[in-house]
């Protein structure tokens, strides 16, 4: 792919005197505490209604589908599962996009920073090709490997077949979404997402029950409204790229630099899925009371880390502009002074963060307990929940604190060491995982040192590795 039009970045601050001046200038300005809460909540409470738009998706498809049978549900698990984790690989194209992105809006150079989203978009596109024609070649012995069988099997696949139409647009969406927060903007996505969620319903409603289409209509429902929404990114981003006269194409070269930050990135989020993975593995042989009990704290778990991406989103989005607004290379007590106000910036985020995480862990340990009986009628499972969610909330401040600590290094493009942490993480808590399985304990303990293990032995992992980076200079230096 070769540029259709010129980058005429140099009339519009790509790093010619001007910039460099401004770029000198925004660097002397302190961090300053008088609006920076604003900011930061102005960034992080639309992200997180973005955040939780997809599983919006998810649940539309699974309500609609549940009044077909227990064979379309089931498959639509089974495929949605396999969808989920295919193209949550794929979060890189948000998270690298974002802080490459801020950079060149914090140095004033915005022509380059939408050359760079465009970038991501193409990358999106090209690799949701890929993964599209991947699905079509290996997607039923995959759905069958993974325990798909007889007529749950055939409903999986058809379901996965429609869905593979919308995965580009799934990718693309992603990539938009991170290019815009980039350009400090959540509150654009949080509308694409919110009306994307509603005609999305509509749309499956429509062909799963009006055309008679069954599965096949809620993946193509599903699919039509990602195409939607990716298009509403790409016609947004295309009128602000005109706008700087950045052109429409890229190059191989440019896909390739940004696919280099974006595989350490990918690894990090693979570590994270095989830890999720394996503990998945010891709550199962556990019984079937453990695993229940063990879904529904899961699921608490996850409304809170949406919560906290919206945070993580925000350190991104505001770390990446301000080490691009900083000369953090300069030589001596100027450059030191520089780092330093991007440090103050991060313990402001981080505050949030733990005052967020104190807050939520007294919700779910105090009042999310009594909720059991909503949840499920059985009652072992609810005195299992109720147990668990003590761990979880006692937990909440130090996933705080890693979930803003991985928004800032990822806001400083610190990808590798990333990469490098998730597997020591992942090392580290692969004995605890061992020693809780052989530990062969009745049901209640069982789980309750699963969730010790994993809230304080492998998110502890993850504060360790990522507090000693930023207690030094050099993920500073590498940004």
């Amino acid at each position: 792919m070769s540029c259709i039009r010129p980058w005429q970045g140099h009339h519009h601050g790509t790093g010619g005197p001007v910039a460099r001046r401004r770029s000198a200038a925004a660097g002397r300005r302190p961090v300053r505490r008088d609006g920076l809460n604003r900011q930061i909540l102005a960034l992080a409470v639309p992200a997180f209604g973005a955040l939780i738009a997809e599983p919006l998706f998810l649940l539309a498809d699974t309500v609609i589908v549940s009044h077909l049978g227990t064979d379309p549900l089931a498959g639509v698990a089974l495929a949605s599962a396999v969808i989920q984790t295919a193209v949550g690989l794929m979060v890189f194209l948000a998270y690298s996009t974002t802080p490459a992105v801020a950079k060149h809006v914090g140095a004033g150079r915005m022509a380059q920073a939408l050359a760079v989203g465009r970038d991501g978009l193409w990358l999106g596109a090209v690799l949701g090709v890929l993964l599209a024609g991947l699905g079509a070649a290996v997607g039923r012995p995959l759905l069958s490997a993974t325990g798909g069988s007889g007529q749950v099997l055939e409903q999986a696949v058809t379901y996965l077949h429609w869905s593979l139409i919308g995965i580009p647009a799934m990718l693309l969406v992603t990539a938009g979404m991170g290019v815009l927060r980039g350009l400090q903007d959540t509150r654009t996505p949080l509308v694409i997402a919110m009306a994307g969620a509603v005609f999305n319903v509509g749309a499956n409603v429509a062909l799963v029950y009006g055309a008679g289409m069954g599965v096949a209509g809620a993946a193509l429902g599903t699919s039509i409204t990602q195409w939607l929404m990716a298009f509403t990114f790409m016609v947004l981003l295309a009128r602000k790229a005109a706008h700087h006269d950045v052109g429409v194409g890229t190059t191989a070269r440019r896909l390739t630099a940004l696919m280099g930050v974006g595989s350490w990135l990918m690894l990090r989020t693979v570590s994270l899925r095989v830890a999720l993975m394996l503990t998945v593995v010891v709550v199962t042989a556990q019984g079937a009371h453990n695993l229940a009990a063990y879904q529904l704290v899961m699921t608490i778990f996850n409304v809170m880390a949406y919560a906290l991406d919206a945070l993580a989103i925000a350190a991104q989005a505001l770390v990446g502009k301000e080490t691009g607004a900083r000369d953090l290379r300069a030589p001596g007590a100027a450059g030191q002074e520089e780092r330093d106000q991007v440090k103050q910036l991060m313990r402001r985020i981080l505050v949030f963060g733990l005052w967020f995480g104190v807050v939520t862990g007294l919700v779910v340990g105090l009042v999310l307990p009594w909720t059991a009986p909503l949840l499920t009628p059985d009652a072992q499972v609810q005195r299992l929940f109720a147990a668990a969610l003590v761990v979880v909330a006692v937990g909440q401040p130090l996933a705080s604190w890693v979930f803003v600590l991985d928004g800032v290094l990822i806001g400083a493009g610190d990808a590798r060491y990333l990469a490098l942490a998730g597997v020591i993480n992942l090392v580290v808590y692969l004995p605890l995982l061992l020693v809780v399985h052989l530990a062969s304990l009745a049901q209640m303990p069982g789980l309750i040192w699963l969730w010790v293990a994993y809230a304080f032995g492998y998110i502890g992992a993850r504060a360790v590795t990522l507090g000693v980076r930023v207690r030094g200079d050099r993920w500073l230096l590498n940004a």
